[in-house]
C-alpha cells in the first residue's frame, strides 16, 4: 500500500511537489518529494516509531533534522550494498530507496528484545565490568559469545562492497566550512578579494538554518539572498562549491578530510562513477561555520516517540512542509525556542502549550500566546505519557509547585544551544565556557583555523553575517588576496535569552544519550562509584561513545556531573575532541585501494616475457615474482621445482633478482659510513670486489643482510634483501642525516634503475661468454670468486657483473639499465639454448638456498643475532658499528639461545617436513615448557632426495646428530627428526668457487 502523506502541508517547504518519489521503510510502500530527506519523508507518511535503543530496546522517534540525530538509524539498500547506521536525517531519498529499521526483532512494532527494559534496575553503568567477572572459565564460553550477539545496531552487507570510492587532493588559500548565514558571508568576502575559495556543506542545499528559520537579509527574504549570493560566488572562478560533502578532520600543515557523498542520493552510482570521494583539502586558513547544535532537556520520558527538538520540529515545518504533530507542545528554557510555536501556528498547527522554564516571559510571547489561544506554564516538563504510538499527554511541574497536564501529539524541547566546537578542538583543542549563553565556545583552535557566527558562539543572523564576512575578508588578507571585498550583508539580531536548565526530576527514566541508553541516573550512579573524570565518566556509562558521537548529550551530562559532583561546568571539563566528526565509511579512507588495487603492483623487468613462458607469479610484497615455470605434462609444482633445481645443479639456469633492493653509495666517507652501520668493515674491501654483510638494529638483533661492491676508491654498490628495500634505505637516510652527519657521503636508490639476472650452474661461463664481449676475462683467475665489476656486452651496452652465488653453484649476477631487462633475457634463453639453458623462479631459489644453508626471511625475523645465525665471527672486534654494544648483553649471549641449524626427517623416504613445527625433546610433551624452537624453512631436496630444513633450535650447533621430535598442532603431525649441520650440500663451497 502507497502511503498518502497524512502529514504533509498542503503548501509551502523547499520541496519539489512535481517530483514525487517512491520508497520503502520496512517493507511498506511510502512516498515523498524530490528535496526530502527519508526522515522528512517519514515525517509526512506520519511515521513517528523509526527504531529502538540499544540496551533497553526502547521505542525511539527522529530527534533532530541533521547529523547530529541519535535515534533514527536505519539500514540502506539491500544485498551488497547494504549500509547500517545510516541516519535518515541525512539520507537524502530518491525513487526506490529501502530502508529498514534496526536493533529489533521480529519486528520493529513488536520487539522480544523490549524485555530488556524489566531488567532495567541491574542494566546500569557499569554492569558488564560488575557482572562478568565470576566464574572466569564462563567468559570465553558464555559471556563474550553472549554479548557478541547483542552488540551492534545494524547488519553489514557481508559480501563485497560493488561500488567504488575515490580519494583526492585540493588546495585553497581559504576553506569554509557550512554554508549558513556566516558560511556564506565568509565565502562572498574571501570570494570577492580574490582567494582561491572551497566551501563545504553537508546538506544537498546550501542555508543551513536559513532553511528552517528563514529571516531578512539585505532588505530581501532569505531565500531570496541565498539565491543572489550562490549566483554570485557561481560567477566567481576560483570559489568551488562542494555539496554533500563534511568537514571531518583537522590535521597537520593545514591538512583537513572531508568526505564527499558524490551519488548516495541515487540508488547505484552512475557508471565509472564513485559512491563517495574523501578529500584532502590542504588551506591556509579555515573558518568554520557549523552552526550550532540544540540541545535536549533530560526528562522523564524524553525519549517517546515525537519528542523532538524545537528547532527540528521547524526545520520538518518550514523547510520540508511536514508536520511532526497536530497539536504541539513547546518545552523551552530560552527565546530561541519560541519561534518553533510561531512556525507552528503559521502552518496551521495546533499549540498545546508553551512549557517556559525561565521566571519571567516576555509581554511579545505572552501575546503571541493569547493571539493562538494557547497557555503559557511557567515551570518544567517532569515526564511524558505515551508509547510507541507517540506522545499523549504531558506533566508539567509548574513553579511554586502545582503540576498540570498537557494534551499533545507532539512535544518540541529546546535547552539552548551548543556551539559546533568539534572541528577547533581537534588537535586537544579545549573550548571555553560562557555563562551568557550557557555553552563551550572555540578557545585555542588550530593553527589557521577561527570560527564564525553560531559555531562561534553568535546565535543573531545579524552577527553571524558580520562574524562570518569579518573572517572571510582577514583570511583572506592572510594568504595574500587585496581585493575588494565591499559591504557584509545586513540583518537584525533575535532576542536571545536563556535561563540553563540541564535535569528535571520526575519518576521514569530520564536519558542523557539516547542511542546508548545513558540516563541520568547512570551519571549520578558514576559519580558515586568514583568515576568523576570526565573521560572515566564517557567510557565507564558510555555516554557520548556512539554514532553521533554525544552532539546532543555530552554537554547534558557533563552539567549532571558538575550538579551531583558540586563542581561547576568548566570545572569538570570536557573530553578530548578526535576525528572523524561524522561517520565516514572505511571503503571512503581506503579509495581505489582494493582487491588488486590494494597496492601499486611492480612488475620485473622479465615479468611479460616470463608470462609468455607460463610462470606462476608470487606475491612478494609489492613484486609479482616468477615462483615457477610448469612445462606440459608436469602434475603440479613440486616437479617444476625440481625439475628447475636439477637444471641448474647440472647445467645452467637464470633467475631475475631485480627485485633485490639496491643503493648507490658516493663519496670520500662512503667506506667509514659503511663500517658503521654493518658489522664487518667495508673500508678495506677492494675496488672490483664485492663482500656479504650484515646490518643490525640499534638493539643487537639481525635487521638485513646482503651483498656490497666497490666499484671505485669512492662508489659502493649495496644491495639489500626484497622485504627490507625500502626500510634499509630508509634506515640508512637516519643514520647519515642524524647519526652522522659529519660524514660526507651520499645515498641514492637504484632499486628500478637496474635489471638484475643470477645466471648459475656448471655452465655459467658458457652461456656469459655468448653475451659478453669476447675482450672480457672471466676465468677463475680474472674473475674470481666475489669479484664485481663493470663489463661490455657483445653491441657494446655497457653492464655490471657481480661473481656472487646465493645457490651454491658457481654462478654470476649480471645486471642492466632496467629497459634492457626484458631484451636481455630474451638472448640469455637464446644464447643459452644450446647449453640446456633453464629459467627457474624462487621456489628453486629457496630451495638451493635451504641446500647451501643461507639463511633469508624465515631466519631473519627480527628475533636472531648474528651469533645465532652462525655469524657471529662476522662481528669485526676493530671498529664500532650499530647494535655492537646491545648485541653483547646477556641475554643475547646466552648459551641457551635459540641457533640456526639443519633439520632433516629420519624417515627420510615417506616424510615431509613442515615449516612452522615445534622441536620438542624426544620423549617430552609437547607444549610451552618444553619448546626448544621451530622449523623455519623446508623444502624437498632433489640433491639428497628427501625433505629437508632449517630451524631455529635451542643450542642446536651442540646437538648435531641428537634426535627430536617435530610437534605440528596446526596439522595434527608428530615426527623424528635429526638436527644436522646446516650446509647439505657442498660444505668447503668449491663449486661456487669453480
Amino acid at each position: 500500500m502507497r502511503g498518502n502523506q497524512a502529514n504533509r502541508l498542503a503548501a509551502g517547504g523547499l520541496i519539489d511537489r512535481s517530483t514525487p518519489l517512491s520508497f520503502r521503510f520496512d517493507g511498506k510502500t511510502l512516498s515523498g518529494f524530490q528535496g526530502d530527506t527519508l526522515a522528512s519523508a517519514l515525517v509526512a507518511n506520519g511515521v513517528k516509531l523509526v527504531g529502538r535503543s540499544f540496551k533497553y530496546h526502547r521505542p525511539r522517534g527522529i530527534l533532530t533534522a541533521g547529523s547530529e540525530e541519535p535515534n533514527a538509524l536505519v539500514e540502506l539498500r539491500s544485498r551488497a550494498r547494504r549500509e547500517p547506521n545510516t541516519k535518515a536525517t541525512t539520507a537524502e531519498l530518491y525513487e526506490g530507496l529501502e530502508a529498514a529499521s534496526q536493533n529489533r526483532w521480529p519486528s520493529l512494532d513488536f520487539d522480544v528484545m523490549a524485555v530488556n527494559q524489566l531488567f532495567a534496575p541491574i542494566f546500569v553503568a557499569g554492569f558488564y565490568y560488575k557482572t562478568f567477572m565470576w566464574p572466569a572459565k564462563f567468559w570465553e564460553a558464555i559471556y563474550e559469545p553472549a554479548i557478541r550477539r547483542a552488540a551492534g545496531l545494524g547488519h553489514a552487507a557481508g559480501i563485497p562492497d560493488p561500488d567504488r570510492y575515490d580519494k583526492a587532493w585540493a588546495h585553497c588559500d581559504v576553506a569554509v566550512a557550512g554554508s549558513g548565514p556566516a558560511g556564506l558571508a565568509a565565502a562572498l568576502a574571501a570570494g570577492r578579494s580574490g582567494a582561491h575559495v572551497i566551501l563545504c556543506e553537508e546538506d544537498f542545499v546550501l542555508g543551513g538554518r536559513l532553511l528552517g528559520d528563514g529571516g531578512t537579509i539585505d532588505g530581501l527574504p532569505a531565500a531570496e539572498w541565498i539565491a543572489r549570493t550562490l549566483d554570485e560566488l557561481a560567477a566567481m572562478p576560483d570559489v568551488r562549491i562542494m555539496t554533500r560533502t563534511t568537514l571531518f578532520g583537522v590535521y597537520d600543515g593545514g591538512t583537513y578530510g572531508a568526505i564527499e557523498r558524490v551519488n548516495d542520493h541515487l540508488p547505484v552510482p552512475p557508471e565509472h562513477q564513485v559512491r563517495q570521494r574523501l578529500w584532502r583539502i590542504v588551506a591556509k586558513h579555515c573558518i568554520v561555520a557549523a552552526g550550532a547544535i540544540e540541545r535536549p532537556i533530560v526528562f522523564a520520558g524524553n525519549d517517546t516517540p515525537g519528542v523532538m527538538m524545537a528547532s527540528a520540529m521547524r526545520s520538518y515545518i518550514n523547510r520540508y512542509a511536514a508536520a511532526p504533530a497536530r497539536r504541539i507542545a513547546l518545552f523551552t528554557n530560552n527565546e530561541d525556542g519560541w519561534r518553533t510555536a510561531e512556525a507552528a501556528i503559521a502552518a496551521g498547527l495546533q499549540v498545546a502549550a508553551v512549557i517556559d522554564g525561565r521566571p519571567d516571559v516576555s509581554p511579545a510571547r505572552r501575546s503571541l500566546a493569547g493571539k493562538g489561544g494557547f497557555p503559557v506554564l511557567n515551570g518544567s516538563v517532569s515526564g511524558v505519557d505515551g508509547g510507541k504510538g507517540g506522545v499523549r499527554k504531558i506533566s508539567v511541574s509548574l513553579t511554586g509547585g502545582a503540576r498540570a497536564e498537557v494534551e499533545a501529539d507532539g512535544l518540541a524541547v529546546s535547552g539552548g544551544w551548543n556551539p559546533a566546537v568539534g572541528l577547533t578542538s581537534h588537535h586537544r583543542g579545549r573550548p571555553k565556557w560562557r555563562d551568557d549563553i550557557a555553552a563551550f565556545v572555540p578557545d585555542g583552535a588550530p593553527p589557521g583555523m577561527v570560527a564564525a557566527g553560531a559555531a562561534n558562539g553568535a546565535f543573531g543572523l545579524g552577527a553571524c553575517l558580520r562574524e562570518g564576512f569579518e573572517a572571510g575578508v582577514a583570511a583572506a588578507r592572510d594568504a595574500g588576496r587585496s581585493g575588494n571585498a565591499g559591504s557584509a550583508p545586513i540583518a537584525d539580531d533575535e532576542a536571545f535569552s536563556l535561563t540553563p536548565l540541564w535535569h528535571v526530576a520526575g519518576k521514569g527514566k530520564a536519558f542523557v544519550d539516547q542511542q546508548h541508553d545513558v540516563t541520568a541516573s547512570d551519571v549520578e550512579l558514576a559519580q558515586r562509584e568514583g568515576f568523576e573524570s570526565v573521560e572515566h565518566l564517557k567510557r565507564y556509562t558510555t555516554l557520548g561513545m556512539a554514532t553521533d558521537q554525544g552532539k546532543t548529550s555530552n554537554v547534558a551530562g557533563l552539567a549532571i556531573m558538575a550538579a551531583v559532583s558540586g563542581k561547576s561546568i568548566p570545572e569538570t571539563g570536557t573530553t578530548i575532541y578526535r576525528p572523524p566528526y561524522v561517520p565516514v565509511a572505511i571503503g571512503a579512507f581506503a579509495g581505489h585501494h582494493r582487491d588488486k588495487n590494494f597496492h601499486a603492483t611492480r612488475l620485473t623487468p622479465s615479468h611479460h616475457w616470463a608470462a609468455e613462458q607460463g610462470a606462476v607469479f608470487v606475491d612478494t610484497g609489492l613484486w609479482k615474482r616468477a615462483q615457477w615455470y610448469p612445462l606440459p605434462g608436469e602434475k603440479d609444482w613440486l616437479e617444476s621445482v625440481t625439475r628447475e633445481v636439477k637444471a641448474v645443479r647440472s647445467g645452467v639456469g637464470f633467475c631475475d633478482v631485480s627485485t633485490l633492493g639496491k643503493i648507490d653509495v658516493h663519496g670520500p666517507d662512503a667506506g667509514a659510513f659503511l663500517d658503521r652501520v654493518y658489522i664487518n668493515a667495508f673500508s678495506s674491501l677492494a675496488v672490483g670486489k664485492a663482500r656479504y654483510g650484515l646490518m643490525l638494529r640499534e638493539d643487537g638483533v639481525v635487521y638485513d643482510d646482503g651483498t656490497t661492491s666497490r666499484l671505485a676508491e669512492d662508489h659502493y654498490f649495496l644491495t639489500t634483501t626484497t622485504a627490507k628495500a625500502g626500510l634499509v634505505m630508509q634506515h640508512l637516510e637516519f643514520c647519515r642525516q642524524v647519526l652522522f652527519p659529519e660524514l660526507d657521503v651520499q645515498l641514492t636508490s637504484v632499486s628500478d634503475q637496474w635489471a638484475q639476472f643470477s645466471i648459475a650452474g656448471p655452465k655459467t661461463r658458457d652461456l656469459l661468454k655468448e653475451i659478453v664481449d669476447p675482450a672480457e676475462d672471466l676465468s677463475n683467475e680474472g674473475f674470481p670468486f666475489m669479484g664485481a665489476r663493470e663489463v661490455k656486452l657483445r653491441g657494446g651496452l655497457k653492464a655490471r657483473l657481480f661473481r656472487i652465488s646465493f645457490s651454491g653453484e658457481m654462478a654470476f649476477e649480471i645486471s642492466v639499465p632496467a629497459r634492457y631487462g626484458e631484451a636481455l633475457v630474451r638472448n640469455l634463453l637464446i644464447a643459452g639454448k644450446p647449453f640446456g639453458v633453464t629459467p627457474y623462479g624462487t621456489e628453486a631459489l629457496g630451495v638451493m638456498r635451504i641446500e647451501k644453508g643461507h639463511v633469508a626471511g624465515p631466519e631473519l625475523n627480527g628475533t636472531t643475532t648474528a651469533a645465532d645465525l652462525g655469524l657471529g665471527k662476522m662481528m669485526s672486534t676493530k671498529k664500532d658499528f650499530i647494535g655492537r654494544v646491545m648485541a653483547g648483553r646477556e641475554a643475547l649471549v646466552a648459551p641457551n639461545r635459540q641457533v640456526v641449524v639443519g633439520i632433516k626427517p629420519t624417515d627420510k623416504a615417506s616424510r615431509r617436513l613442515r615449516s612452522g613445527a615445534h622441536i620438542v625433546p624426544k620423549g617430552e610433551t609437547p607444549g610451552p615448557d618444553n619448546d626448544q624452537g621451530y622449523v623455519t624453512s623446508v623444502c624437498f631436496s632433489p640433491v639428497l632426495d628427501q625433505w629437508i630444513g632449517l630451524g631455529l633450535v635451542e643450542r642446536g650447533r651442540a646437538r648435531i646428530g641428537e634426535i627430536v621430535r617435530a610437534h605440528d598442532p596446526l596439522r595434527g603431525e608428530e615426527y623424528d627428526v635429526e638436527l644436522c649441520n646446516s650446509v647439505f650440500y657442498d660444505p668447503d663451497g668449491g663449486r661456487q668457487r669453480g
